[in-house]
């Protein structure tokens, strides 16, 4: 039998990751529970395994690749429910959080909403929002592997969201909705140089870089197919690239936008833009 604590201190030495030491112990600590149950609790208090490691040096070895530990595992943590993921879908992100806490806080007022989640990944803005709030949720996509996840996470988690395959760049939105949410591609060609590995070799760049040089096409797009989509006092919500508040606060506004607002990230940065459709 092994020491799990001892066991824990030598995977954490045999990783290589550029990271903080503190970084790399919230990943393995992260391996353990969710692939052997074996919580903090358990490594601290030096709980006997019979987990060896040789068992673990093929997964270290995809860890020291830079391969995230979300797809590793395939699953990732969002909003208090687990989604599985696949390299097809972008990994949720905590920082994604607050576009739902924030829509939730903000649209308390309209009766059972239409909404629909442009780009929907994973599917965790959508069925976080069908099981959060009452609501009728659609959601979209351009890769028809990206929703065959979303489908598997909303029947995993019963949350009764309709998705379908539609290119926002090529074709307006027809349906009328009270609420419409994207988190777009918005990473600038520029900032590709300064990303991690883990990010720029292995999560889908449809999801992460706009096409072209423009970093706000989808923003512009989805604003002006809103403004058609959207019945009169329903709001449109954007997570954000936290260098483009102003830009997108301007495109929302010269879209028929009122009461734009930015919300700042608990890290301070300003990540979500939303306002309403004033006629």
């Amino acid at each position: 039998m092994t020491n799990s604590k001892e066991l824990f201190s030598e995977v954490v030495r045999q990783i290589t990751l550029p990271e903080a030491k503190a970084e790399i112990e919230s990943i393995v600590y992260l391996l353990f529970e969710k692939k052997w149950k074996l919580t903090r609790t358990h490594i601290i208090a030096e709980t006997k395994t019979g987990l060896q490691l040789n068992d673990i040096m093929p997964l270290i070895d995809r860890i020291n690749s830079h391969e995230p530990i979300q797809y590793i595992l395939g699953e990732a943590d969002f909003f208090g429910r687990v989604f599985k993921v696949t390299p097809d879908v972008l990994i949720p992100r905590p920082e994604t959080e607050l576009l739902i806490h924030e829509i939730l806080k903000n649209t308390k007022s309209i009766d059972k909403p239409n909404v629909l989640d442009i780009g929907t990944g994973s599917g965790c803005i959508a069925i976080s929002l069908a099981l959060e709030m009452p609501c009728v949720v659609q959601a979209m996509d351009v890769s028809l592997n990206a929703l065959k996840v979303a489908q598997e996470n909303a029947t995993l988690l019963s949350a009764p969201v309709k998705f379908y395959l539609q290119n926002i760049l090529q074709q307006p939105i027809i349906e009328k909705f009270d609420l419409i949410v994207s988190n777009p591609p918005y990473i600038s060609q520029q900032e590709k140089q300064h990303m991690k590995q883990n990010v720029l070799n292995y999560e889908p760049h449809t999801a992460l870089f706009p096409i072209g040089d423009d970093p706000l096409v989808f923003y512009r797009v989805i604003a002006q197919s809103a403004q058609q989509a959207l019945n009169t006092g329903g709001s449109l919500w954007f997570e954000i690239n936290e260098h483009y508040s102003k830009e997108v606060s301007e495109i929302m506004i010269t879209n028929g936008f009122g009461d734009v607002t930015v919300v700042k990230d608990w890290n301070g940065k300003e990540r979500v833009v939303w306002g309403k459709k004033l006629a």
